[in-house]
């Protein structure tokens, strides 16, 4: 499981797919998102402009992300 540390109060989840390693750029992950392939707290997300706050638990092809503050 990765772990990102929150430097504000959220993160974009396009942006934690770029920090995570699981995206090789804005691209990927807007493709990623778009099609379906990416859950928050276990439910499909369709915006990759998203918040993800502390707590938050991203999951995309088999890897998982959690947010931490």
């Amino acid at each position: 499981m990765e772990i990102i540390k929150l430097r504000d109060d959220y993160i974009k989840l396009s942006q934690a797919l770029k920090a995570a390693g699981l995206a090789e750029s804005g691209v990927d992950a807007k493709y990623a998102v778009l099609d379906g392939k990416v859950t928050v707290n276990g439910e499909v997300e369709y915006q990759r402009g998203k918040k993800l706050h502390a707590g938050d638990i991203v999951s995309y092809q088999g890897e998982t992300i959690r947010i931490e503050a």
